[in-house]
């Protein structure tokens, strides 16, 4: 990153990453074989070097598996890393006694930095999930908390989303990975209508993450990019956009500085205030980070 596409003195935050260790919480969603490249450990100590290239001083690291445990061990992460300044965690959204939860995580070491939940919507079957009752009451009592909901969704699933974010304004969403969009296919016209629909809800901002393992070809260019995060400029608006690395899940498709680069070049024509809330203004704001 150029000096003239800085963020500002604070640095990026990194609002979407992850971090896991196989012998203590399984990933039994990668691939061997086809996801040869992240069938490994990724720890803090892998992502430091990588976040202090870019620029990166503070980072949200998001649950990767339906694990109560995982978060805590997460949460305890953040309060050894300061780097790691938020967590978005899972539990169990349809138990009776979500609010009693979210009060254990906030009790574990590290649990002032819960700043959200997710749950992995993507790979539910169901294509009403968010419209049920328990679902809801779930996810009302994680805004009561003050939490964020972040919004874990394929693009077949947005106009679901769409309707939950109408019906719980009071609840705080964020859009992981712009929800999938099909790029390079026909599909992607469908996302446009979809995606502005979710948009016109205020209580919702989103992510700029994920798109490069969204790309059709391996050999991706900004220019394959470039129609989705030009839309989502368009829907949100700058000051409701974040940069998310998606690593280590990136590597399938982008190192992260490459990632990074392609993100620079897409939104370096912008005034300095709108890339400043994509670099880390939106984040913090959302999240309640403290700028370092």
């Amino acid at each position: 990153m150029t000096a003239g596409q800085a963020p500002g003195r604070a640095g990026i935050v990194d609002a979407h990453h992850h971090l896991w260790v196989r012998a203590r919480h399984p990933q039994p969603w990668i691939d061997p074989v086809t996801m040869a490249a992240i069938d490994a450990d990724f720890e803090p100590v892998d992502l430091a070097p990588l976040a202090r290239a870019a620029g990166v001083t503070a980072t949200v690291v998001v649950q990767s598996i339906a694990s109560q445990a995982e978060t805590v061990d997460l949460l305890g992460v953040a309060a050894d890393d300061s780097l790691v300044q938020g967590v978005v965690g899972w539990l169990d959204l349809t138990a009776d006694d979500v609010a009693d939860r979210i009060g254990g995580l906030r009790a574990a070491r590290g649990g002032d930095h819960l700043v959200g939940i997710r749950h992995l919507v993507q790979g539910e079957t169901d294509p009403a999930y968010l419209d049920r009752p328990d679902v809801r009451r779930g996810i009302a009592a994680v805004g009561s908390a003050g939490l964020v909901f972040d919004l874990l969704v394929r693009q077949h699933q947005l106009s679901m989303a769409t309707r939950l974010v109408y019906d719980l304004p009071e609840v705080s969403f964020v859009l992981d990975h712009l929800g999938k969009p099909a790029l390079g296919s026909p599909g992607l016209t469908e996302w446009i209508g979809d995606l502005r629909a979710l948009a016109a809800s205020p209580n919702t901002t989103a992510k700029l993450s994920g798109l490069v393992t969204e790309v059709e070809r391996s050999q991706w260019t900004t220019d394959d990019l470039r129609p989705a995060v030009d839309h989502a400029l368009d829907a949100f608006g700058p000051d409701r956009l974040m940069f998310g690395s998606d690593w280590p899940v990136c590597l399938l498709a982008s190192s992260y500085q490459r990632w990074v680069d392609a993100l620079t070049e897409m939104v370096g024509g912008r005034h300095g205030s709108d890339r400043a809330g994509i670099w880390g203004d939106t984040a913090r704001r959302v999240y309640g980070l403290t700028a370092p």
